[in-house]
């Protein structure tokens, strides 16, 4: 930090007759070198990426718990009847349910984060995503409570998709506006590390419940996971409520920049954007659904692969994707992002045929090899990026609603019938695996088409304008602090 003290001569305020004076007055100059700048932007704001990683680690753990719990306890407890198959895919709908209302959650509170705020936003979905979890594990079952108990269920689940659809994107703004540019890749690749590091908490839990005897699991053990998530949701709102604003909505702010209705801004305006944030998604989120959870399924019940074995390997490859993802997210601030998104969907596409080469062996070692590479790479890298990627797709006036619109319609569209389409394909194919490779194949080749439109859809920046701060105490005494 260097000051700088200045002499310089200004008129005087009072002027008598014909008569001209000068007053000498002292000026001072902080300036603020650019290795001292470079320092600053080095040092990690570690509190402002806990606070946007907090919030999808919530809602993963929530995922994987479900969905295991489902297909055990809510089949019997939620929706009983003579077919079991009935109960089972009930079980199975409500679990799907989030993903078809997280769209008009990320309309709704986008809508909010771009008129009001990010911050507060976010203390909103929260809640409401983590108060949907811990109710559901103090849910009286049918024997109690009848058809009120399923109803009440769904009710749950549309809550938890109503907040989960505007947490992404509060949670991604959180680390992309407060990040310097230079270190957007970084920072806006923590909060999509929730999703592995939920997938890893969830298993833990998982596991351990598994321990307990049948009886007790099925009585009150699967209450437990839900009703410890308010944990994880209190520590989530203490982090989040010793941030401030972030700086860029702050300007929007300051400027009186706030549209009336985003949304119609985004539609009208931004759809070329939305519909590349769409496709973008594509790569990401139905391969994740077929590297990381169709895999448990195909490998127990095609290779004949122990469950608890399977699961360590899923769990092998989260922990392998939440280490690559910030290294791949600095990456991506020192190349362009668009190609090396390019590169990991088409690396996906190819490597998925050897993929399932690989784990159609049936060795453990390929097991895990195939798991760890598939989904600790491959869905690593296009995950790692993905959120920086359509953020940079929005101005800031629009950004919340224009990137939660475009992610969780993708998340929809390609995330909520992955598992479905891959049930089908296997189905109808007589027990093959390539129709398999080809839907994960198509899904990275829609995410490449749309690579190539992500600079004509981009938002442009201005030129860094110096920061300077100007404090006046009087006429003639001014301090400025030029960044």
């Amino acid at each position: 930090m260097v000051t700088i003290t200045v002499y310089s001569f200004l008129w005087s305020d009072h002027v008598v007759g014909p008569q001209t004076s000068f007053d000498s007055k002292e000026t001072s100059l902080t300036v603020t070198t650019s290795s001292e700048k470079r320092t600053s932007e080095d040092k990690l704001n570690y509190r402002v990426l806990l606070g946007s990683l907090s919030g999808s680690v919530i809602e993963w753990f929530d995922f994987l718990v479900y969905g295991t719990v489902a297909a055990l306890v809510f089949n019997k407890l939620f929706f009983p009847s003579d077919n079991a198959f009935v109960s089972t895919l009930l079980a199975y709908i409500s679990f799907s349910l989030t993903f078809f209302f997280r769209p008009l959650g990320g309309i709704i509170f986008s809508h909010i984060g771009d008129r009001i705020g990010r911050k507060k936003t976010l203390f909103i979905t929260l809640m409401l995503m983590g108060g949907g979890t811990v109710a559901i594990g103090l849910l009286p079952d049918y024997a109690a409570i009848g058809i009120a108990a399923p109803i009440l269920l769904i009710l749950c689940r549309i809550l938890q998709g109503l907040g989960i659809g505007g947490e992404w994107g509060g949670a991604l703004l959180l680390a992309y506006e407060y990040a310097p540019k230079n270190r957007r890749g970084l920072y806006g690749a923590v909060p999509q590390m929730g999703i592995s590091l939920g997938m890893l908490l969830a298993a833990g839990v998982v596991g351990l419940l598994t321990l307990l005897p049948d009886g007790q699991f099925y009585v009150w053990g699967w209450r437990i996971p839900f009703i410890a998530s308010v944990v994880l949701v209190f520590i989530g709102l203490w982090i989040r409520n010793g941030l401030d604003e972030t700086p860029e909505f702050k300007r929007i702010r300051e400027a009186g920049a706030q549209l009336r209705l985003p949304i119609k801004e985004v539609v009208t305006k931004h759809w070329g954007a939305v519909l590349v944030s769409i496709g973008a998604k594509a790569a990401e989120t139905g391969p994740f659904y077929i590297f990381g959870t169709y895999v448990i399924a195909y490998a127990t019940d095609v290779l004949g692969a122990r469950g608890n074995v399977v699961l360590l390997a899923v769990a092998a490859a989260a922990l392998v994707a939440t280490i690559w993802m910030p290294v791949f997210g600095r990456i991506s601030d020192k190349f362009s992002r668009a190609v090396l998104y390019r590169w990991s969907a088409t690396a996906t596409l190819i490597l998925v045929v050897p993929y399932y080469f690989v784990l159609n062996t049936g060795a453990t070692w390929a097991l895990f090899a195939a798991t760890i590479i598939g989904f600790g790479l491959l869905w690593g890298s296009v995950n790692a990026i993905l959120g920086t990627l359509i953020a940079e797709n929005f101005a800031p006036e629009v950004r919340y609603t224009g990137a939660s619109l475009g992610y969780q319609l993708g998340a929809a569209i390609f995330g909520g019938t992955a598992p479905i389409i891959a049930a089908w394909l296997f189905e109808i194919s007589g027990g093959q695996w390539w129709p398999i490779a080809a839907y994960v194949a198509g899904c990275a080749g829609i995410s490449i088409v749309a690579s190539f439109f992500i600079k004509r859809v981009a938002h442009r920046e201005g030129p860094d304008v110096p920061a300077v701060a100007v404090s006046s105490d009087n006429s003639g005494f001014r301090k400025g602090q030029v960044a």
